[in-house]
């Protein structure tokens, strides 16, 4: 699990390449906002307590593969290069490790669902199109949410691969 171990890298552009394509992200925003109601709960925030939201597009060469919103609690992101609308160097859980928020744990919710028009767009692609939604939640010590994300992606050509040690 490359993307949630805490070392810096881009597992995004190293998983790419191992296929043989050139990953790389577009960010969109980054914003402190209220924490909706789904994002609080995930945080273990009060609805409406500052998160910062930093949204990017996905793309393998140069084609939108994936859309992702990503939250950090205020408190731990606020004055950090997470609040920062720029590229993280090593990556945002790099980041939280190196603010002492090394994760844990993780929690992963996958569900498939029919695109928005509005999704179906962003990836350049037609109705109907199934998305595979993924909700991963990372915790760190003292089972503290330090991040909540949601990735969307087109459902066709989508593998998820889970490798656990027990």
């Amino acid at each position: 699990m490359p993307y949630v171990s805490g070392q810096p890298g881009d597992a995004w552009a190293a998983e790419a390449k191992a296929q043989g394509g050139k990953g790389t992200q577009r960010l969109v925003t980054v914003e402190t906002r209220p924490a909706s109601d789904a994002v609080a709960t995930a945080l273990k925030l009060s609805a409406g307590e500052p998160v910062v939201l930093r949204s990017r597009v996905m793309l393998l060469d140069d084609r939108p593969v994936e859309l992702v919103d990503s939250y950090y609690p205020a408190s731990i992101a606020g004055g950090t290069r997470l609040a920062e609308v720029s590229k993280i160097p090593g990556g945002a859980v790099a980041h939280l490790t190196s603010l002492g928020h090394a994760p844990r744990r993780v929690v992963e919710d996958v569900t498939a669902r029919l695109a928005t028009p509005a999704e179906a767009e962003a990836f350049g692609l037609e109705l109907p199109l199934a998305v595979i939604e993924l909700a991963r939640v990372l915790f760190a010590d003292d089972d503290q949410p330090v991040e909540a994300s949601v990735m969307l992606s087109p459902a066709d050509a989508r593998r998820l691969r889970y490798e656990m040690s027990l």
